[in-house]
């Protein structure tokens, strides 16, 4: 459908949107050639109008009806004709089911795939309108709150079906074939696929399934903090653990010893990995699973957080041809997307990129990743000793934890090839002793290390947040702990603020509870820091200097530390200070 520019340009007008001058300055700008878009697209880029506003233009001028969907509730059967993935994906969502057609609300008529996709999915006619940004976001919102109240049904239902399963186990029958037939269970059956749909609809990274003495309890960990799911009786748990065991090719009868396993499942038509460690315990085995989605990536250095003279730092390292880009913190603190993410940027035709992981998280198109199996004799080391021989340009080794292999990573950094790792270290200039405490020679360190980065993750606020102004007191009780003048000269480098702005008018913000986000947050972002190795901080490490030493001397030549990094973050609007001492400290 071919958008008539008269209409669209008077309405546009004729809405006091945006005044004819201004309109005819940027078509003009269009027609000598000096802009590549539309006219539209450039009064959105510049501002003027909204993408919303310029929607309810073109509904106006297709004839295409404008519907609004916040605070409107969509039958559940209806929303749910078209899966949550693809809403989400597509921005497109059904909102009403007549005799012979679907009602559908979209950001963009022209989608004729997704128009055609659901067409064929319902086997109805297909009525697209037009909607807003927010519209979409409340209908997809209904999707979890609906799943959440059917999914407690479901199990429930199933749960009493459980009731003697679990004492079902028939005297002089293998328990290996009594645990099968439990594992394979209609109800168990249900109740583990619930579960697991559930984790990955509330966009859950890990989920737990603990045994307790009179229960099982069932725990989700979201955003880095765990939430209590579901509790369900003890004699499920058995039933449980045998089916995962099943789906994760795990030995059904070994209840004395931890086993680790990994299976993949379809949820709505998006494939997910889940990484399997069962562990006994005294009231029965803990199962912890890591949720994995497929392709995992899609990250950018910027959408984790990387920002200013950070993300400088850390494009000028991957333009390095040999040498090593290492980062360092806590488990389950990001590092591992990082270097995926770096990846990312340098997986091109030229090179050849290989990898040694424990787990391979992340299937990377182009990249020969190999995965460590200790318990026969095929380790880090072990393995970066055959991947240089593979001939690579880049490799990337999961972790550096011993001795050997860190001398095998430098030497392969020594002998022309850029390697990639992480450690665990609390800061990046922690990564300099930790590796010399592993026998590493500071003259090796100095040849080989281009950058040290550090992160840690922390809940990103919600759109919906509460704004403050710090206190005459609060501001000295952060100053003693973050030096407040660097991170103001950071916010004005970036523009963040105002060149002439100070403390006094520089908001920080609260969560605050919403529709979206029943604890104020949603989704995680990184803080970080990047150390550069420059002369003089090369000249530290040769003389035996401190980790301490170190860091003062790299904020002198203009490194953020995380803790400045957090409050920069607090200051922008992306999380809270509070979470920022929660989760770093100095």
């Amino acid at each position: 459908m071919q958008l008539d520019n008269k209409q669209i340009k008077e309405f546009i007008i004729d809405a006091g949107l945006v005044n004819r001058t201004e309109y005819d300055e940027i078509e003009s700008d269009i027609k000598r050639g000096n802009n590549k878009d539309t006219v539209e697209k450039t009064l959105v880029s510049k501002g003027k109008i909204s993408e919303d506003d310029l929607r309810r233009a073109q509904a106006y001028v297709y004839g295409i009806p404008f519907v609004d969907l916040k605070g409107q509730k969509i039958d559940f059967t209806v929303l749910s004709l078209i899966p949550e993935p693809i809403a989400r994906k597509n921005n497109i969502v059904a909102f009403r089911k007549n005799i012979d057609s679907l009602e559908v609300a979209m950001l963009d008529t022209n989608d004729l795939a997704s128009i055609e996709f659901i067409k064929k999915k319902v086997g109805l006619k297909i009525s697209p309108r037009l909607t807003d940004t927010e519209s979409i976001k409340s209908a997809i919102l209904q999707y979890q709150k609906s799943l959440k109240a059917e999914f407690g049904d479901l199990i429930q239902k199933d749960v009493a079906a459980l009731k003697v399963t679990d004492t079902s186990v028939v005297a002089g029958e293998n328990p290996n074939d009594s645990l099968k037939k439990l594992a394979d269970d209609l109800p168990v059956v249900r109740i583990v696929d619930t579960l697991l749909k559930h984790a990955v609809l509330q966009n859950a990274s890990d989920i737990h399934m603990e045994c307790m003495e009179n229960e099982m309890l069932v725990r989700y960990r979201i955003d880095g903090l765990l939430h209590d799911a579901m509790i369900l009786p003890k004699n499920a748990s058995m039933s449980i653990t045998a089916r995962i065991k099943v789906l994760a090719s795990l030995k059904l009868d070994e209840k004395r010893l931890p086993q680790d396993g990994r299976f993949k499942i379809d949820v709505n038509g998006e494939p997910v990995s889940f990484r399997v460690s069962i562990i006994p315990t005294y009231f029965g085995e803990k199962t912890v699973m890591r949720l994995l989605r497929e392709g995992g990536g899609g990250y950018t250095l910027e959408s984790m957080g990387f920002h200013g003279e950070t993300l400088e730092r850390i494009y000028e390292a991957t333009k390095q041809a040999n040498g090593m880009i290492l980062t360092t913190g806590p488990t389950g603190s990001g590092k591992t997307t990082t270097l995926y993410s770096i990846l990312e940027i340098l997986n091109t035709p030229d090179v050849n990129i290989s990898t040694i992981e424990d787990p391979i998280e992340y299937q990377m198109p182009r990249v020969n990743q190999t995965q460590v199996k200790p318990e026969i004799g095929f380790t880090f080391a072990n393995g970066l000793r055959s991947l240089v021989r593979q001939d690579p340009d880049i490799i990337m080794v999961g972790e550096i934890r011993d001795t050997e292999t860190a001398s095998l990573a430098i030497n392969a950094a020594l002998t022309g090839h850029l390697v990639l790792s992480t450690l665990h270290t609390n800061s990046a200039a922690g990564a300099v002793p930790r590796l010399v405490d592993m026998k590493i020679e500071p003259f090796l360190l100095v040849s080989t290390i281009n950058i040290i980065m550090a992160q840690r993750l922390v809940r990103r606020l919600a759109k919906a947040k509460e704004k403050y102004i710090l206190s005459k007191t609060e501001l000295q009780d952060l100053s003693k702990i973050v030096d407040m003048d660097r991170v103001l000269k950071f916010l004005k480098a970036e523009k963040v603020v105002g060149e002439k702005d100070d403390w006094t008018k520089i908001y920080f913000y609260k969560a605050k509870e919403s529709e979206e986000a029943k604890d104020g947050f949603s989704g995680r972002v990184g803080i970080h820091e990047a150390l550069k190795m420059t002369s003089t901080i090369k000249d530290l490490i040769m003389k035996g200097a401190t980790a301490d030493e170190i860091d003062v001397q790299a904020k002198k030549e203009g490194m953020i530390s995380m803790f400045e990094d957090g409050v920069f973050k607090a200051a922008s609007g992306l999380t809270t200070l509070e979470e920022v001492l929660r989760v770093v400290s100095e």
